[in-house]
């Protein structure tokens, strides 16, 4: 795909037409792009692939899964291996057949000039494709993931800019799904947390969140904060779906949950120990 004389617009501020467009991804798909970002050639500066999922009645994109595209990309052009692509796009189509193409994505802090004739690819592909960007190289001191959309600026009948537009972007996951993610944030990492050390932060984090709960309401009883009916709500739900037990009942349930996990941890280290001597002794009979 050559370079054509297009400019690229970057805007934080949704237009009209993309008021009522959203995205929300999966932590898998975060850690699948930056899995191929470590994994890509030396001489590659970046990293761009294919995003799938489905389209929500509500007009929220679901992306769900994603795989990079090879790609040659210089000053003036860029090329990407369009049979990889399909062929790839077939494949995951057999294990799921209900994700289609939503968009694709590239690593780096926002669009860039190559981005417009990348987007105009995936035009051809979808409606209205999803353009996602994640900061693997934590420009700002951590990743920033992104989402846009284009359009196309005409004077006449002529294209002459292509307008990314920035819009809302929905990463939802479960705890252990986000001790992970924070961990991918961090700068610098001396090792993967352990599941006790994961537990660890995970309670520190409840902790956390429950001394800003109680700082909440306190500030709306004694007037220095306008109660919100929806925080109010929010917490009363999250209040009512806590089991009644006693503070006992609660410490025998937590204590108990802990030794069976420690049991399957030794379980498993007994497990593996004991494949490691089968595969030693297996390679001694056949050596003598």
């Amino acid at each position: 795909m050559a370079a054509s004389e297009r400019t690229v617009l970057q805007f934080s501020s949704s237009s009209s037409s993309s008021q009522s467009l959203s995205a929300k991804v999966h932590p898998l798909v975060i850690f699948n792009i930056c899995d191929c970002y470590v994994r890509r050639p030396d001489q590659a500066e970046r990293v761009i692939g294919t995003l799938l999922g489905s389209n929500l009645p509500d007009g929220t994109v679901d992306i769900r899964n994603s795989y990079a595209v090879p790609h040659n990309e210089s000053v003036d052009q860029v090329a990407l291996d369009i049979e990889y692509h399909h062929n790839m796009l077939i494949s995951h189509q057999k294990v799921n057949p209900k994700e289609i193409i939503v968009g694709w994505y590239s690593t780096g802090l926002g669009v860039t000039g190559g981005s417009a004739l990348i987007h105009e690819f995936y035009s051809r592909e979808v409606t209205n494709p999803i353009h996602l960007t994640v900061d693997t190289g934590f420009t700002t001191g951590e990743g920033i993931i992104k989402a846009y959309v284009s359009n196309n600026l005409s004077l006449g009948d002529r294209q002459i800019a292509a307008q990314f537009q920035e819009i809302p972007l929905d990463l939802r996951m479960v705890e252990a799904e986000r001790i992970g993610f924070g961990t991918l944030k961090a700068t610098a990492v001396d090792k993967i947390p352990s599941d006790l050390e994961g537990m660890e932060a995970s309670m520190e984090h409840l902790l956390a969140l429950i001394d800003d709960i109680y700082k909440y309401v306190d500030d709306v009883v004694e007037g220095r904060v306008d109660a919100d009916n929806k925080i109010g709500r929010f917490i009363s739900d999250a209040v009512g779906s806590l089991p009644k037990m006693s503070s006992s009942a609660f410490d025998k349930l937590v204590n108990d949950s802990l030794q069976d996990h420690l049991l399957l941890l030794y379980l498993s280290s007994i497990t593996r120990t004991q494949l490691t001597l089968a595969e030693k002794l297996n390679t001694a009979a056949q050596i003598l």
